[in-house]
């Protein structure tokens, strides 16, 4: 939390940080509009790179490549994100990628 001088400016980060909250929700709770999507909400649940790999090689997905999917290809979507991805959800993606270096396996 930043610092804040009076109550009211305490009031307004609190106000942000829900707008934040609700966006973020309402983000989760979408349906996916592509398949980058839904590669980015598989590894939101599961955190995992190498999960979220093998969802998507049993979705028969090839990579840009051609061949098999793999943990790197989700790691890269991540890292540079694509047009048919909700900024949001990048966002979010990439916080679930910093919490997971930050704390170590567990979120």
């Amino acid at each position: 939390m930043k610092p804040y001088t009076n109550t009211a400016e305490l009031i307004a980060t609190f106000e942000s940080e829900i707008k934040t909250l609700t966006d973020n929700i309402t983000t989760l709770k979408s349906e996916p509009q592509s398949i980058n999507e839904q590669i980015l909400l598989k590894y939101i649940d599961t955190a995992s790179t190498g999960k979220t790999k093998d969802f998507v090689r049993s979705l028969d997905i090839k990579s840009e490549r051609g061949s098999f999917f793999s943990s790197g290809d989700v790691s890269k979507l991540i890292k540079n994100g694509a047009e048919d991805i909700s900024p949001n959800l990048l966002a979010i993606a990439r916080t679930v990628v910093s919490m997971k270096n930050k704390n170590g396996k567990h979120r």
